[in-house]
């Protein structure tokens, strides 16, 4: 298992470097192409009692063109691999429509944690993302600029999300030197949790994974927290779960684990939904 093409969102007005130094590292490391995305939507004019307060002049258009075109060549500076393994990709659309779109040639996309803004015309809406691109997520939290894998945490639940999550994520399971799998349970499931995380590890070591397992007891504690302290004791720079989300009122929303990883967690997160 590898990886053959990383993407990378970029927001047009983004400074950090964060998210494509850890794409650009994971794209040396499997040999991969490295394609950049970003995007912008013109907002319609609004309106009040039949008078236009405020529109998207031609002016404003071309200015996000041209911001979009300058992130361009700071991506390519930032991206430094060789000049036929670096694209760059982007649009006049919804950045969370347009990035969907485009992830159909990735394996892995890439985005910071943190966005810069909830104007989903400018910025990407994550957990629209996630449910939308049928793509594994890399979610790279603020600071972070490098990614080893070398010791990697995987939250366990037996379900379908878990099981695309550590599919998806077997180019980095496989390379670990530990890998440790984890499922939280109620006291009455502890021994059916046991033999679900042995058959994962089995699983997992076949494929070359060096793996040990963990069962523990919901607590006081949440969930999130408990993996994020885990991954730390375990000296873990990536924790792997499924991604999980629920629709309320139209909009698709985190559940609450992944919501607190996403809120929580010092490292990068690799979901799948």
């Amino acid at each position: 298992m590898s990886f053959a093409s990383i993407m990378v969102y970029v927001d047009p007005q983004q400074q950090e470097e964060g998210q494509i130094r850890v794409a650009e590292a994971i794209a040396n490391r499997f040999e991969a192409s490295i394609i950049g995305v970003s995007a912008f939507a013109i907002e319609p004019p609004f309106v009040a009692e039949g008078v236009v307060i405020a529109e998207t002049t031609k002016a404003d258009v071309e200015r996000m063109q041209a911001d979009v075109a300058a992130k361009e060549q700071w991506f390519r500076k930032v991206a430094s691999l060789a000049k036929e393994k670096v694209e760059w990709r982007w649009g006049v659309e919804y950045p969370t429509v347009f990035l969907a779109a485009q992830a159909r040639v990735a394996d892995l996309v890439v985005m910071k944690r943190k966005q810069l803004g909830e104007d989903y015309y400018h910025y990407i809406d994550s957990a629209e993302a996630m449910l939308r691109m049928g793509r594994p997520i890399l979610s790279v939290p603020d600071g972070v600029t490098e990614l080893s894998a070398d010791r990697i945490v995987v939250g366990w639940k037996d379900t379908r999300e878990a099981r695309l999550a550590v599919r998806d994520a077997l180019p980095f399971l496989a390379r670990a030197s530990r890998v440790t799998v984890v499922e939280l349970c109620t006291s009455d499931q502890q021994d059916a949790a046991r033999l679900r995380v042995r058959d994962v590890a089995k699983y997992l070591e076949r494929h070359g994974a060096h793996c040990q397992c963990e069962v523990r007891v919901h607590t006081a504690e949440p969930d999130a927290s408990y993996l994020i302290r885990l991954a730390r004791e375990e000296g873990a720079d990536l924790i792997v779960t499924g991604g999980y989300g629920h629709s309320r009122l139209g909009e698709w929303m985190f559940g609450g684990m992944t919501r607190g990883l996403l809120q929580e967690a010092p490292i990068c997160l690799m979901m799948s939904h």
